[in-house]
């Protein structure tokens, strides 16, 4: 039966090669592996869905052509897909697809789309594969939005709704460390790929990217790669940025972004900074990310920090009092990424210590977290070195006293908390007892004029600044 199917494969083969070039011939003809002849239907087993899927686009014609020499007109084919590779103990996963008779039709009616969403593995290549590598986790339900993202947010849900209808194609999202980048762009590719399950949404940072070009380019698969990301309907593309000064991966990604541009597809980006900042990308390329919406996420405000931690403890199924949540988001204001660290490493320590979450276990668990990761000093530490200094207590420093032997350390202490953390001037007040950040304000200038007009003054300033370094 064996030596019957390799015979008729080898009179298959016969006429493909008599029709199309000698490499496209041992590219896509030489890996398929003839596996059974039941009737006069051959059976040929392919190394992944996507080749299937080329040979049905491409060499349907030549291969009916073919089945006509090797069997004759009632000659059918079927295809044995892998889309499990398997490992030692587990054979290769394979699934049976019958031949279709149209070059259009790539995907039968008859084929469980589970399995077509199976990983699969084009020769040689890292990790490309029907997979979107999305996060099921990264919603936009569970997104904060705010006035630091709501024009990328509603942007990025137009696109989630509308993928490469709307206007905003590309949509560029921009913004510092741990913002929620790739929380966004995740969100969109997630709502998406729920909602039109007939469309192939695709994530990939830049740094995959390059090394899956680079390694197609060592294994001579650079066409397999190309015609991969040909088929994506929406490209998600995070940290562009890391695209600076790879000239060969800019001019592919160049010719994939004209490609699904001009097809219709969506493509998304993320970068650390604005088009007109990414030095080290072509002219070409930056016109480009320019046609659509560029839009940027900034720090988040105290509302939004405030919103951010009720929602983490919501799913967290964690309950704290206000005062605790007002402290944290007055405490924190760098970016989203360490908001919710810190709330992590909060419910830890409450866990193993065996205690409720209060506001002594918040500031002592900020206070180690600044230690441990050697940031910048937090505003608990600037009062109580302020008031150790002056023989007061951190109370003092935050009651509504107006004596001119607390007035001077409150300055103080004001002045340093705007140079020693990233604070709002609003949150400042906050940890001061409440003043509003005109009252911080007026402290900052003051201190400056002392400093200027009284040498003690600036002595003093200058001495307590050396505890922070």
């Amino acid at each position: 039966m064996q030596r019957e199917v390799t015979t008729v494969w080898s009179r298959c083969l016969q006429v493909i090669r008599e029709n199309v070039p000698e490499q496209s011939f041992k590219t896509w003809f030489e890996p398929i592996v003839p596996l059974r002849l039941s009737g006069t239907v051959l059976t040929i087993q392919v190394p992944s869905q996507f080749f299937y899927e080329w040979l049905e686009e491409n060499f349907v014609h030549i291969l009916r052509k073919a089945l006509d020499f090797g069997i004759g007109r009632d000659g059918q084919l079927e295809y044995s897909i892998i889309v499990d590779n398997g490992n030692e103990k587990n054979r290769p996963l394979t699934v049976n697809v019958p031949t279709t008779r149209s070059p259009q039709t790539a995907k039968p009616d008859n084929v469980n789309p589970d399995i077509l969403k199976s990983p699969f593995q084009l020769k040689d290549l890292d990790s490309l594969s029907l997979d979107s590598y999305l996060n099921p986790s990264y919603t936009f339900d569970n997104y904060v939005e705010g006035d630091c993202n709501r024009l990328a947010r509603n942007a990025g849900y137009a696109v989630a709704t509308r993928p490469g209808v709307t206007a905003f194609n590309p949509l560029m999202i921009y913004g510092g460390v741990g913002l929620g980048k790739t929380h966004l762009v995740q969100a969109i590719g997630n709502t998406i790929k729920n909602t039109s399950q007939d469309k192939f949404v695709l994530y990939v940072t830049s740094e995959k990217f390059t090394n899956q070009f680079l390694n197609a380019i060592k294994t001579d698969t650079l066409r397999d790669f190309n015609q991969f990301y040909m088929q994506v309907d929406v490209l998600v593309i995070d940290d562009v940025q890391f695209l600076q000064k790879k000239e060969k991966t800019q001019e592919i990604f160049f010719h994939i972004f004209n490609h699904l541009h001009q097809s219709g597809k969506q493509i998304i980006m993320t970068s650390d900074r604005p088009p007109r900042d990414l030095a080290g990308l072509e002219d070409r390329l930056l016109s480009r990310f320019k046609w659509g919406l560029t839009a940027d996420l900034q720090t988040p405000d105290l509302e939004t920090r405030i919103a951010i931690i009720q929602k983490k403890l919501m799913a967290e199924g964690v309950y704290i009092d206000n005062n605790v949540i007002e402290y944290l988001a007055h405490s924190i204001n760098t970016n989203v990424r360490e908001l919710e660290g810190v709330i992590v490493s909060l419910m830890a320590q409450a866990s193993l210590n065996r205690r409720e979450i209060d506001l002594e276990l918040a500031k002592q668990t900020l206070r180690n977290i600044v230690i441990d990761s050697d940031k910048e000093v937090t505003i608990d530490a600037v009062q109580e070195i302020v008031a150790d200094h002056f023989g007061i207590t951190v109370a003092d420093l935050k009651s509504k006293s107006r004596k001119r032997e607390l007035v001077y350390p409150r300055q103080i202490a004001m002045y340093l908390a705007k140079e020693k953390t990233e604070l709002a001037l609003k949150s400042i007040g906050y940890h001061f007892g409440g003043r509003d950040h005109s009252t911080v304000i007026h402290a900052i200038q003051t201190v400056n004029d002392l400093m200027t007009e009284k040498p003690e003054a600036r002595e003093t300033v200058e001495k307590l600044k050396a505890y922070f370094k």
